[in-house]
């Protein structure tokens, strides 16, 4: 079994317009930009980056903003809700802001025990706010939102899976424990995680499966400390059967993927080198950052690329 994963890194999703998807998470969640940069296969596609102050694993939403791209539609073998936490008693606060900025058809229901803000992004995306009563990590204070009631990083990630069975088996072997059941819901948790350590899994055996598109979840993220672990999980899942990429150097953090039995595309993630290895701590996010093979790129994205006001 696999015990170097201890929570969520990232998660990462399509959109539509990249201004828009700027203001939903800068404005209106009150993350902090906290990396401009572009995709890696697609140059000519932002790869935007918001979480805490810092982009603590655990904490980062990233977005591929495509133009033209279709809307997805919701299914099996996709991640279903991104769930966000917030302080104890903020739930009311959220609900004020959000339709205050004109977020529509709001929702609240209970799941194990917690009452759930639910909300949709720009692109239709699927969002939640849950109050977490032990939640110490630090919010990014940038923003209009005050401490007492702003975001903390991830709660968790919810998979909507035809058989839930293989993926389940799968959480178990990378070190999440299995903590209850309601209804089609099921619950892992990794013990003594970073805080974004819950999988939640809805077994949906008579619904479609997905087609990725604006306002899909492309990849979810796990972390370890470095790459040391990170080929300890690597080579523990390739004994196990799994088809893994090599690592692969996104800039700020080492990656392998690897395609979950339910078809989620799972990434393991280190928390090295961080996203202050080329940008000061205080500047994060204003500047375009190019991957060194597209460095030669940099006059042409600059003109073509959108803009994004902040």
């Amino acid at each position: 079994m696999i015990n170097q994963i201890d929570g969520l890194h990232h998660i990462t999703s399509l959109a539509s317009d990249a201004q828009e998807n700027n203001g939903f998470f800068t404005q209106v969640l009150g993350l902090r930009r906290v990396k401009k940069t572009v995709n890696f296969d697609r140059p000519e596609v932002y790869h935007l980056y918001y979480g805490d102050e810092v982009g603590t694993p655990g904490s980062v939403m990233t977005y591929f903003p495509i133009p033209d791209i279709a809307k997805g539609h919701a299914g099996t073998g996709e991640v279903g809700t991104t769930v966000f936490s917030i302080p104890e008693g903020s739930l009311a606060y959220w609900q004020d802001r959000l339709e205050g900025l004109g977020i529509e058809n709001l929702t609240q229901a209970v799941r194990f025990g917690e009452t759930r803000l639910g909300f949709r992004g720009p692109d239709g995306d699927g969002f939640a706010l849950v109050e977490q009563r032990e939640d110490e990590r630090a919010p990014w204070s940038g923003s209009d939102i005050e401490n007492d009631f702003a975001i903390r990083g991830f709660h968790s990630a919810a998979l909507r899976l035809k058989d839930p069975d293989a993926t389940a088996e799968l959480l178990e072997f990378m070190g999440y424990e299995r903590q209850e059941s309601e209804e089609n819901h099921h619950r892992f948790r990794v013990a003594g995680g970073n805080g974004a350590d819950i999988i939640d899994i809805s077994a949906m055996p008579g619904t479609e499966a997905a087609e990725q598109g604006a306002g899909s979840v492309h990849h979810i993220a796990f972390s370890v400390r470095d790459r040391a672990a990170q080929q300890n999980v690597r080579g523990a899942l390739v004994d196990t059967g799994y088809s893994v990429t090599p690592v692969i150097d996104r800039d700020y953090f080492w990656a392998i993927y690897f395609r979950s039995p339910g078809g989620v595309l799972f990434e393991v993630s280190t928390a090295e080198p961080g996203f202050d290895r080329d940008e000061d701590k205080a500047h994060l996010g204003e500047a375009l950052k190019l991957p060194t093979q597209h460095a030669h790129l940099r006059d042409t994205l600059e003109r073509d690329l959108p803009p994004i006001a902040d």
